[in-house]
Order: C-alpha cells, then structure tokens, then sequence
C-alpha cells in the first residue's frame, strides 16, 4: 500500500432492516441526492441501490437493501431477501434500521435475531424519532441491545435528518484503510438506465398508490443521446393483468401521461438535461419470475 493510499480510507455499509423503516430515505439523506426510489408503500425497494459519499479522507458505500420480510412463494420476494442478508454478510458495517413508531415489529426482531456473529461492527439506527417521547426511544434502545450488543444506538430521522451526521462520523470512523473505489464526485454507481427506470416506478406509485399492487416493473428499453444534448428515454411498465394496463393509462391515456411528465422531470433534474421520455404499458404475467431480471437489479 503507498502511502497516499495509506492514508484514505473506503468501505461498504449496508442499511438493513424490515420493509417500510426508512432505508432509501437515510440513503438519500446521507449522499443528499435522491439516488433510491421512496414510497409509501412497503417492499418498494427492489434493486440493489449504492450511494457513495466522500467525508474527510474516507469513501463510504452505502448499501440500500431491500427490506426483510418473510417471504412468501414468490421467486421475486425470496431474491430480495437473500440478497439483503448476502450485502449484510459482505459489509465492512451493518447499520439496522426499525421504526421508532413500531418497536415490537416482528420483522424487525426477526433481523436483530440473526444478526448473530456479526460482531461491533452492528450499529443501530432507531429511525422515525419525530413525535415519539425520549423515555420510549430510550426503552427501545435498552430493548434492541439486550437481543443483541450493538456496537453503537442512534436515534435519528431520516426525513429531518436528526441524528444522521453522528451516525455518518461513527461509520466513516470504522471504514478500512484504502484507496477510494470510486470518483470522488460519484453519487451512486447505479447504471443511467436503471435510475430512469426507478424514477418512474416511484411515479408510477405516487400516482396510482391505492389501485396498483406489486405486480408492476418499468424497464428502460431504449436510450439515445441525442445531437443536441438532450436524451431520449424509452420504456415499458410491465404489469401482470389486462385490468392493471387500465389503472396506469387512465381515461383517454391522462394517467399515464401525468406519470410520465411526472418522471421527465426528475429525470431532467437528476441527468441534467433535457428529456424525451416515451412510456408503454404492456402485459408480461411472469415478468417476476425471470432470473435476467433479478440479476440486472443485483439480485440473486
């Protein structure tokens, strides 16, 4: 190692914890861009999402998972949960999320249980503090500690952002020695493609939350930039039922007109540049079952 390498450091951490506890959030918090799809809706993290930030001399990746559940038959839901507790098994440090307004959450109990072996390198973030009594959250702590040692307990909002630079300085204190793995401007190490395509799945829920179940997927099946520096995004939401292509396009196509201005302009604002987007709906009954799919999202 020489000694410019020496003296930086770089690791990976990985935010754990039950569907719903705001992982995605503290990520986006953490790298103060929205690099993570965020939803109302649980289990809406599917991919594999890295954020990269830069503090000092240290490089920290943070790992967005998706939640931890227990999964029923399907192939899709059984992939997510693998693969988080594979990126927790990988991880220079494990930062578990649970929901400060759900302290007895049977999930989140379930993770604490199995985080056996890990060691001190386990920190836990009791998230969603806003509104909760200081005499609650401490209990909590107690709680969570005496199923298993963390290594530290912070209590944060990932919304607010309370709590989130301590936690930021403890983790960046316990990453290894090395060099930087990524460009010190880097965001994420998320292709183009899959973040167009996240941009308008978080759409596609915010739009249509009550109406459409899981069974829904955007994939971005053409990217051409264009001469004047403008790009040209095209994709196709899958769904599982006629009656779902209904729901997205709306009367006279006006749904599926707003969820697409909608996601132009996060596009725009993220790739900095102008946006062409073009949206289908199209009917794939087992677009969940296809092992392509899942490895493309770091699935597996």
């Amino acid at each position: 190692m020489t000694e410019a390498e020496a003296a930086t450091r770089c690791g990976f951490v990985a935010l754990i914890g039950a569907p719903n506890t705001g992982k995605s959030t503290l990520l986006n918090r953490l790298v103060n861009a929205r690099v993570s799809l965020v939803s109302r809706k649980a289990q809406a993290t599917r991919a594999v999402v890295r954020g990269i930030i830069v503090t000092g001399a240290t490089q920290i990746v943070f790992v967005d998972t998706p939640g931890i559940f227990t999964p029923g038959t399907r192939q899709l839901d059984k992939a997510m949960v693998r693969t988080a507790w594979r990126e927790m098994g990988k991880a220079d440090s494990v930062v578990v999320l649970v929901d400060a307004h759900r302290p007895k959450a049977a999930d989140s109990l379930r993770i604490i249980e199995g985080l056996a072996g890990h060691g001190d390198k386990v920190f836990l973030a009791i998230n969603k503090i806003d509104g909760v009594e200081k005499s609650q959250l401490l209990a909590q702590a107690e709680a969570y500690n005496k199923h298993y040692e963390f290594g530290e307990t912070f209590m944060i909002s990932a919304r607010f952002g309370d709590g989130v630079a301590a936690l930021e300085a403890s983790v960046a204190a316990g990453m290894p020695e090395g060099p930087w793995l990524y460009p010190p401007d880097s965001l994420t190490d998320q292709r183009p493609q899959m973040r167009a395509a996240e941009i308008t799945r978080e759409q596609l829920y915010h739009m249509v939350h009550h109406e459409l179940p899981y069974e829904a997927t955007v994939e971005t099946s053409g990217w051409e930039e264009k001469p004047d520096g403008s790009l040209k995004v095209t994709q196709i939401i899958y769904v599982r039922r006629d009656s779902q292509k209904g729901i997205i396009v709306g009367q006279k196509g006006v749904m599926i007109r707003r969820i697409g201005e909608a996601a132009r302009r996060v596009m725009e604002d993220y790739f900095e540049r102008r946006v062409h987007l073009l949206t289908t709906v199209k009917m794939r009954r087992d677009w969940d079952k296809r092992p392509d799919y899942y490895r493309d999202m770091g699935l597996g």
